[in-house]
């Protein structure tokens, strides 16, 4: 199978690299701070308990290279930020008069609608993701948990869905299927929520703020917004990473939020507690952030809905302040109060 990577950062070099040891025919596209070292010494797999592998795709720096002198490919997996989506669809337009399926890996809500705009549906799978991987050197992607799992979905196009299902396991995932890709992107953002914007925010852990009463109510009052908006949507959530959402959901809503946050702590608990999330990461890096299609979704589907997302909508306001630099990066630093106090104000 000939397939496109675009977005060549941890995930799409994860994903590249199994496909490629698989037997596939990949191609790589990102910057060339990334690519360089993978032209010339290959691009190696470190995964726990099995011996590094390396493997040779191709690898260029924009789709309109990627699309010459290539055979069509059979699959794409878009794997950027969401802030770049409009980027690639534009490039994507500009270098293909064939543009192959596309499936999105990306995180956040928005991504799946913008594609299937540009493409139209039939030409778009959704998928989620959650493995934790790190780039630790150029050339090199690394695996910090067996967890292979991958949800997919469907915009309408069952033999799409069969082509990547067939791809992603042949490359090793455990694929599970979704009907409704919204119930899929949906219960990945509850993930992708959780102890990430307050991290940024307050530059702490996200064990740091689960520990704190303040805090944490605030990530339980989050979850509690997003369930309601998804009520009110009629997306019905999925199990995904670990997470019984169906069962959990309907009871977030109805709980006090103390209790929810007190449920919420076992999530962060052990190593994700003391990871940095990407918020914060991207944040202390300098990179634009992902919030608005993560918290900033929620605020703005909740607004369309009836349901006010205050806190949500709170988070999303400060970090895109923080990340602009139109809000004091010590504003809110250590102190979950001063940030709790916006959403008493009219």
């Amino acid at each position: 199978m000939h397939v496109l990577i675009i977005g060549a950062g941890a995930i799409g070099l994860f994903t590249g690299a199994r496909l490629a040891l698989a037997g596939d025919e990949v191609c790589l596209v990102g910057r060339p701070a990334l690519l360089d070292s993978v032209r010339s010494s290959g691009l190696t797999l470190i995964e726990p308990g099995a011996a590094p592998r390396t493997t040779a795709p191709r690898c260029v720096s924009d789709l309109e290279s990627a699309f010459a002198d290539a055979a069509p490919y059979d699959l794409a997996l878009l794997t950027v930020k969401a802030y770049d989506t409009d980027a690639a669809i534009a490039e994507l337009r500009a270098a293909a008069s064939i543009v192959p399926p596309i499936v999105t890996l990306q995180n956040g809500v928005g991504n799946e609608e913008a594609l299937a705009s540009a493409f139209g549906p039939d030409r778009v799978l959704s998928a989620a993701i959650d493995t934790p991987v790190s780039i630790p050197q150029p050339g090199q992607v690394q695996i910090h948990k067996r967890r292979y799992g991958i949800g997919l979905a469907t915009l309408g196009n069952r033999q799409a869905l069969a082509l990547a299902t067939g791809a992603l396991k042949g490359a090793g995932f455990t694929v599970q299927v979704f009907d409704d890709y919204r119930g899929l992107k949906w219960s990945k953002l509850l993930m992708n929520i959780l102890a990430n914007a307050q991290c940024a925010i307050l530059g702490w852990t996200p064990a740091q703020v689960m520990a704190d009463r303040t805090a944490s109510e605030l990530e339980a009052r989050a979850w509690q917004e997003a369930a309601t908006v998804m009520r009110r949507l009629a997306i019905a959530p999925v199990s995904l990473g670990g997470y019984p959402f169906p069962q959990l959901m309907p009871l977030v809503e109805r709980l006090p939020p103390r209790w929810v946050a007190r449920g919420l702590r076992r999530f962060v608990a052990g190593g994700r507690g003391a990871k940095l999330p990407s918020l914060r990461l991207a944040l202390e890096a300098g990179k634009p952030s992902e919030v608005r299609w993560l918290n900033g979704a929620v605020a703005r589907y909740g607004s369309d809905t009836g349901a006010p997302a205050p806190v949500n909508a709170t988070v999303t306001s400060v970090l895109e302040g923080l990340t602009r630099r139109t809000i004091p990066e010590d504003a809110y630093r250590d102190d979950p109060k001063r940030l709790a106090a916006l959403l008493e104000r009219p």
